[in-house]
């Protein structure tokens, strides 16, 4: 792969993505400064995610927003794909999800498609699948949604409720326009190439317009359905794209549930979050003491730095003031690390508790099927 090169697909990300020119490639729009003005007036709140850039890319925010001023509401959808444990990569578009469902006082859906990781994953039966999404539910569940507006879908559990809008789904995508966006060959099982059509039926669930945060490795899916939607008279999916979240040996591709070493869970104990970054979180730190003291680190590409800007400190003058000590040299890599590892650790420390907790709640918040 030539170095100024990447890819991002739903089930593949790798290189140094520059998200400047994949907005061009997958033909979405960058989030202006106009758009995130007027989220802000609306909100009254100007997110961190927002204005540093973490939810980079839009489809129609804009129409969503024109649609809310004049009092017709849209409703939320997100997912979690249940290949494994919960990591820290997952929670941003969960997070902010809970960020927009609150502002905007809006029903949410969470789709965990245990069918297509069993697709996909050639060594999970449906039985793991399934485990991992009632796993994966606790997470979601621990961030503190609520339960009268939220409503968690597990496609084999629900395919009752989804399949005859996935039937309609279905019936006006052809196979030549998912071979092209997916690069589908004749190997392909049918599972993979229906899964579309299932990914597309909770945009319809509701009769109003959906917004759907999520990574932007899973927009190709939403091309599809955006093209589709009018011809089942129904209004396109919008999406808010964030970036992705580097695994610890960053700084490209993404972080991954099936990299031990690279990768945080929200299970982790205290002790190994400690092991995992101080071992592993590539540092834009200088090879020695000297070096470092007299030519400061890079932050820009320090994966510990990235962490604290993305998710785990929202405060943008203690932000500023790590990056200015990193960069010129007085603050060390360790001491970074250090930094990241505490509060980690304390969001762990409260996100586990509240997993705990959520295993008693999980069938509130259990789509019921019609």
């Amino acid at each position: 792969m030539p170095s100024d090169d990447f890819v991002v697909t739903p089930w593949h990300v790798e290189g140094d993505i520059d998200y400047e020119k994949l907005i061009k490639r997958f033909g979405t729009g960058k989030i202006s400064a106009q758009l995130l003005a007027r989220i802000t007036r609306i909100t009254g709140e100007d997110h961190f995610m927002l204005r540093r850039g973490v939810f980079f890319s839009h489809r129609e925010m804009d129409r969503i927003l024109d649609d809310y001023e004049k009092g017709n509401k849209f409703f939320l959808y997100t997912g979690r794909g249940p290949s494994g444990r919960t990591h820290i990569g997952h929670l941003v578009p969960w997070v902010f999800a809970k960020w927009l469902q609150e502002k905007f006082d809006t029903n949410m859906y969470f789709q965990l498609t245990d069918d297509e990781k069993f697709f996909s994953k050639h060594n999970l039966t449906l039985e793991d699948t399934k485990k991992f999404a009632l796993e994966n539910a606790l997470d979601f569940i621990a961030l503190g949604f609520d339960p009268k507006k939220t409503k968690i879908i597990i496609n084999t559990s629900n395919i009752q409720a989804l399949y005859p809008i996935a039937a309609q789904v279905a019936k006006k995508i052809n196979f030549s326009n998912t071979k092209a966006t997916f690069g589908f060959t004749n190997e392909t099982n049918l599972g993979m190439i229906f899964y579309t059509s299932l990914q597309s039926a909770p945009c319809f669930i509701e009769d109003k317009p959906v917004l759907i945060p999520l990574g932007v490795d899973q927009d190709p899916h939403f091309r599809l359905t955006r093209d589709i939607a009018p011809k089942i008279g129904r209004p396109k999916p919008a999406l808010l794209h964030n970036i992705m979240i580097p695994a610890l040996e960053g700084p490209g591709g993404k972080m991954s549930a099936s990299d031990g070493d690279g990768t945080v869970f929200t299970t982790d104990a205290p002790d190994v979050v400690k092991k995992k970054i101080n071992r592993h979180a590539f540092s834009g730190g200088r090879p020695d003491l000297e070096q470092h003291r007299r030519l400061g680190g890079n932050p820009d590409i320090d994966v510990s730095f990235q962490y604290l800007r993305i998710f785990f400190e929202p405060d943008d003058d203690k932000l500023k003031t790590i990056y200015d000590d990193y960069k010129s040299g007085e603050m060390l890599s360790g001491e970074l690390k250090a930094i990241l590892i505490e509060k980690m650790n304390n969001f762990l420390a409260t996100h586990q508790k509240n997993r705990e907790k959520a295993r008693d709640r999980v069938d509130e918040f259990l789509f019921e099927n019609k």
